[in-house]
């Protein structure tokens, strides 16, 4: 007793479809910032922003340190002090800046 399905008739287009559901339609495609020009400059301008006022905070509490390291004769640690500083300086500024993206978008 064997049972025997008849084959659905194989048609190129099964279905027709509606204009919100294409052949390339991906949620992921469609909802993500590349596709999106205005935003992905938003976020290549945060991350040269992030970028910047890193080094320039570390920096400048490097070249500080090294100031006051060659005005109080202490040779490293002043340095190394500024360097820390300024480092967590610029990442409590990083933080602002990509809270305050973030908020906006």
């Amino acid at each position: 007793m064997s049972m025997r399905t008849t084959p659905r008739p194989a048609t190129a287009r099964a279905r027709s479809r509606t204009a919100d559901e294409s052949l390339l339609y991906s949620a992921r495609v469609f909802g993500s910032a590349m596709n999106d020009v205005p935003r992905l400059g938003a976020y290549l301008a945060l991350f040269s922003e992030i970028g910047l006022v890193l080094f320039v905070t570390t920096l400048a509490g490097a070249l500080a340190g090294h100031w006051l390291d060659l005005q109080l004769g202490t040779n490293p640690i002043l340095v190394l002090c500024g360097f820390l500083g300024g480092a967590a300086i610029g990442a409590f500024g990083d933080y602002r800046l990509i809270r305050t993206f973030l908020n906006r978008f």
